[in-house]
């Protein structure tokens, strides 16, 4: 499984966000932009002009997720590629406002047509990011309650594509014990997933909880409560953020012996667990102090490190970070090999890597944690491009 981001808007999509997330400190324009990759386009259905051009002076384009047609194409690439599904991301700071909660529920529906259509799995992934104290419990439990009352997100009988584990609609809540001050407490992630366990109407599912790198030993990414390791006990899944936290292969192998403790733990707590990679790194648009390409990708060799790396640790689950997140770089989806050119700088791959090098990785190691091809260490060489 895959993130899915489903944040980006154009202008004249009909969600009245602008250029949303595209955009850098309110302009899109050459030299102002958050994204690091420009997706390839090439496939998709509906495209928007941007101020941006290629080396031959033509306009590049972009696409919205508020579209169907862009979410369609997504999942078509995931059954193509053999990607099980993605974890839809809804920001609690955003679907606080009628205007972030009508465009990530229209990208929700659109992603549930998708799965459906394409036999891909989602899941909803409430991140908590930006929240404030114990007023944003209540956005999550009602939009929760929304969800299931309003969009029938579990219960659509046999277009049903939502993810279940151990029999119970999985719900993930990201951002639980950072150890960065953040407004929201433990105590009112406590009471999240309570609601979410234990509701005697809208409860009853599994809960996965998106936590830092270093949670079991309390480390320097977390905070030094308790009360976090409580909470974990409580729910069905860990899901520890490694985002950054390393750059480059050598680096990943002492992770790889904190990811074994971890699993460990997980296991004699009766909990499962999902290991997380990525395949590189680069947010320079958004904070041009940081250096472009600042994790590169390395042929793939860093993303097969840590994909074969977590196989042989015996890991059973994994979430790719991410599908679309282009913002950061870190996106698995198809990018161009012709992007802009100008004031702005973006990350391509290297020029015999293809455009869908990462989502063919994505899908090969898919086969190979399900025995259903050999393992091998060494990265797959991308295969021929179609003609």
């Amino acid at each position: 499984m895959a993130g899915y981001q489903g944040w980006h808007n154009a202008p004249e999509d009909g969600a009245g966000r602008g250029w949303y997330h595209y955009q850098s400190r309110g302009k899109f324009e050459p030299g102002s932009t958050n994204v690091d990759l420009w997706p390839d386009v090439s496939e998709q259905k509906k495209t928007y002009k941007t101020p941006f051009l290629h080396a031959d002076g033509t306009s590049a384009y972009l696409t919205s997720a508020h579209d169907a047609s862009t979410v369609e194409t997504h999942f078509r690439w995931m059954k193509e590629y053999g990607l099980g599904g993605v974890f839809m991301q809804r920001f609690v700071a955003e679907i606080r406002g009628r205007s972030g909660r009508n465009h990530f529920n229209k990208v929700l529906g659109n992603a549930m047509a998708s799965s459906a259509k394409y036999g891909r799995a989602i899941s909803v992934m409430y991140d908590l990011s930006g929240c404030r104290d114990s007023v944003d419990v209540p956005v999550l439990i009602n939009d929760w309650k929304n969800l299931v009352d309003s969009m029938k997100i579990t219960s659509r009988g046999n277009d049903q594509s939502y993810l279940y584990h151990n029999g119970k609609p999985l719900v993930v809540i990201w951002g639980v014990g950072f150890g960065d001050n953040r407004k929201y407490t433990l105590k009112d992630v406590n009471k999240m997933v309570d609601f979410l366990k234990n509701d005697p109407v809208y409860g009853g599912c599994s809960v996965m909880l998106g936590v830092p790198t270093y949670w079991r030993e309390f480390g320097n990414d977390t905070e030094k409560n308790p009360m976090l390791h409580e909470i974990i006990k409580k729910a069905d899944i860990v899901h520890p953020w490694t985002i950054g936290r390393y750059g480059n292969e050598t680096a990943y192998n002492r992770y790889a012996e904190v990811q074994k403790g971890d699993a460990e733990w997980c296991r004699d707590n009766k909990l499962d667990y999902v290991g997380v990679v990525f395949p590189g790194f680069s947010w320079h648009n958004m904070n041009p102090k940081s250096p472009a390409n600042q994790i590169p990708r390395n042929r793939g060799s860093f993303f097969w490190k840590q994909l074969s790396g977590a196989i042989q640790n015996g890991i059973e689950m994994l979430y790719v970070a991410m599908f679309d997140e282009i913002d950061e770089g870190t996106a698995i989806f198809k990018i161009s090999k012709n992007p802009p050119v100008g004031a702005s700088t973006f990350v391509t791959f290297e020029e015999d890597i293809p455009s869908d090098y990462y989502l063919y990785l994505s899908g090969y190691a898919g086969k190979m944690l399900c025995k259903q091809v050999p393992f091998r260490m060494d990265v797959p060489p991308p295969p021929a491009l179609k003609k």
